[in-house]
Parts: C-alpha cells; structure tokens; sequence
C-alpha cells in the first residue's frame, strides 16, 4: 500500500486535531481491547492536548484521508496510530521509519496489555528495558518501556 501524501508538522487547526482524535478512538477501540468506553473517554482530552503540543507530528494520506499519524518528542515516539481498515498494510512501519531516520527515534513506551504493538515495535528494533505498573496519567495500564538496541542502530544506518 503506498502512502500518498505525507506531512510534516502541518498546521494543526480544530478540524486537523479533530481528526486526528476520531482515528485515534477508532484505532484504540480495535486494538487496545482492554480499554473500556469510559477509559477511551476519560483519555480523549489528553490526546487531544498530546496531538496539539507533540513537537513533531506527521500525518500520512491516502486519497486525501489521514490513515494514520505519528507524534514524536525528544526522539521518542509518544503516539502512532493507523486507521483499522489500514491495519497489515505497513502505514505503521513506514511512519516509524520515518521516525527513526529522520527523527532519530529512539524510545517508544507500550500498554503491555497491547502484545500485537509490542511485536510491532521489537521488529522494528526496539526491546524492552523497564516496566511500570500504571501509566503517564496514573492509571493501572502497566507500561512497558523501550528503546533501540545498539545491534539495530548500527545495522539500520550502515
């Protein structure tokens, strides 16, 4: 699947962020099962603040819909989600490459509860080195935090 349109950092008006919200509560609602609809609630308006001050955002576009997006802060990756109809199709995977080459990704954290993101980010070179119990918010999603391994780095830019 090709991505037709990708931007960087693009003005982030009440309708870009609304949308970006709406694709988020889709994709959290397919694959972050333990949440419940209040969870997803009560979580919106700190997404929502997230999408707004992240400093780098980038939105890709197919058939000028945003398929999905990632937001990264001091080279980690805070936020990256795919619409579900895009799920399989490398969106995921083209914009952390992205992340980790022009970005310098380097962290990730993941709901330990959400084992397929984890696999994800193991293949792209990320391993496990902490874990919380709660998350940012306090809340009792344990966090597994993760970084790129030396291995992977040197490998990715030779």
């Amino acid at each position: 699947m090709n991505i037709e349109d990708i931007r960087i950092n693009e003005k982030r008006t009440d309708v870009l962020i609304s949308k970006l919200v709406s694709l988020w509560e889709l994709s959290v609602k397919v694959s972050h099962s333990f949440l419940t609809h209040q969870d997803i609630f009560r979580l919106r308006p700190h997404v929502q603040k997230g999408l707004k001050n992240v400093e780098t955002l980038i939105t890709a576009y197919y058939k000028n819909e945003i398929i999905g997006f990632i937001g990264i802060e001091c080279k980690k990756t805070e936020m990256l989600f795919v619409s579900p109809s895009y799920f399989g199709k490398g969106i995921g995977r083209r914009l952390m490459t992205i992340g980790i080459e022009k970005f310098k990704t380097q962290y990730v954290d993941v709901n330990e509860e959400n084992p397929n993101a984890s696999t994800f980010y193991h293949k792209m070179g990320f391993v496990i080195y902490n874990r919380n119990e709660k998350d940012s918010q306090g809340n009792n999603f344990p966090i597994l935090k993760m970084k790129r391994t030396d291995f992977y780095i040197r490998n990715a830019e030779s």
